[in-house]
């Protein structure tokens, strides 16, 4: 294969991963096919068995881009950010960011982590490690903090930002995040005071 070819190789495979990242976030796993993920991609629907031969495999390559960019995200508020608190706060903030698009179509994250939460196969202990990505990075956070309960800290963390996104979902309200989102920073506030 050419150099040529491989990009545009790659370049399908990245489009067939991003239109049923957006699929999966808008219609979910089951109602999810790969005949409207490669209609989506603009890609025929013999080129998408290519990349992957299951539906599965294809969640798999999503939730893998999904934790590329969580990671991703949380590098770039540690680069932002020198002071821990300060990062945990940044990550509080962002709940306002994906207000609209959370309050219409559910956390991505937790959206997919729950679907395939139910499923006794298939890649659902992969999508719990989404969720693992931000507990551990916040755990490490409240560590530097001085925090020995880091761990309980993160659950909470992370527990208020995934149920602030049900409920901006539940209510079609994205005030719910703002209003959230400032709740946790007041919390964090507390948390980081000096013991």
């Amino acid at each position: 294969m050419t150099d040529s070819q491989r990009t545009r190789a790659g370049g399908k495979q990245e489009r067939l991963v991003r239109a049923a990242s957006e699929l999966l976030h808008e219609n979910g796993v089951a109602r999810t096919s790969l005949a409207k993920v490669a209609a989506a991609a603009d890609v025929p629907l013999g080129n998408v068995y290519y990349y992957f031969k299951t539906k599965d495999e294809l969640v798999q390559a999503v939730i893998a881009a999904h934790a590329e960019a969580i990671r991703a995200e949380l590098a770039g508020l540690e680069r932002q950010h020198p002071l821990p608190l300060d990062r945990l706060k940044a990550f509080a903030r962002s709940l306002t960011r994906s207000g609209a698009h959370v309050s219409r179509y559910g956390c991505p994250h937790g959206t997919l982590c729950s679907e395939l939460g139910k499923r006794e196969d298939g890649p659902g202990a992969a999508a719990a490690a989404l969720m693992g990505e931000y507990v551990d990075w916040a755990q490490d956070q409240f560590r530097l903090l001085g925090q020995q309960d880091a761990r309980d800290l993160a659950l909470t963390l992370v527990s208020v930002f995934q149920g602030a996104s049900l409920l901006a979902h539940t209510f079609r309200d994205p005030d719910v995040m703002r209003g959230q989102a400032e709740q946790l920073e007041r919390w964090l506030d507390m948390v980081g005071q000096p013991r």
